[in-house]
């Protein structure tokens, strides 16, 4: 087990997204994006070693002073409420389950939250 917990990837967001309830992948932009509700909340960008979620402005400052390494935006996304997340720097699948969860919650209707 040592060792591979780290191996994640694309595949592993992609995986994650479409576990959690109502989520559909649908390409836009010549990218993976996954969506509840028909409201985005993951995209995977670029190479696929990172991935956009949902994030509130004053929590995205916040997390990206914490964890410079792990979070950052883009000059083009800076207005949006949305932060890049590299995927070699999560710990392990807990915690990319959590970011994404969390992205979900912030996307899906009332009725899919209890």
């Amino acid at each position: 087990m040592m060792g591979t917990m780290n191996a994640m990837d694309a595949e592993d967001v992609r995986r994650t997204a479409l576990s959690l309830p109502e989520t559909l992948e649908k390409e836009a932009w010549s990218m993976p994006t996954f969506r509840v509700a028909g409201k985005m909340f993951v995209t995977v960008p670029d190479d696929g070693t990172s991935f956009a979620v949902r994030c509130p402005r004053h929590e995205r400052e916040e997390l990206i002073a914490a964890e410079p390494e792990k979070f950052w935006v883009p000059p083009h996304e800076a207005s949006s409420s949305w932060v890049r997340v590299r995927i070699a720097a999560l710990e392990d699948l807990d915690e990319l389950r959590d970011i994404v969860e969390d992205s979900w919650r912030q996307a899906a209707p009332g009725r899919l939250l209890d």
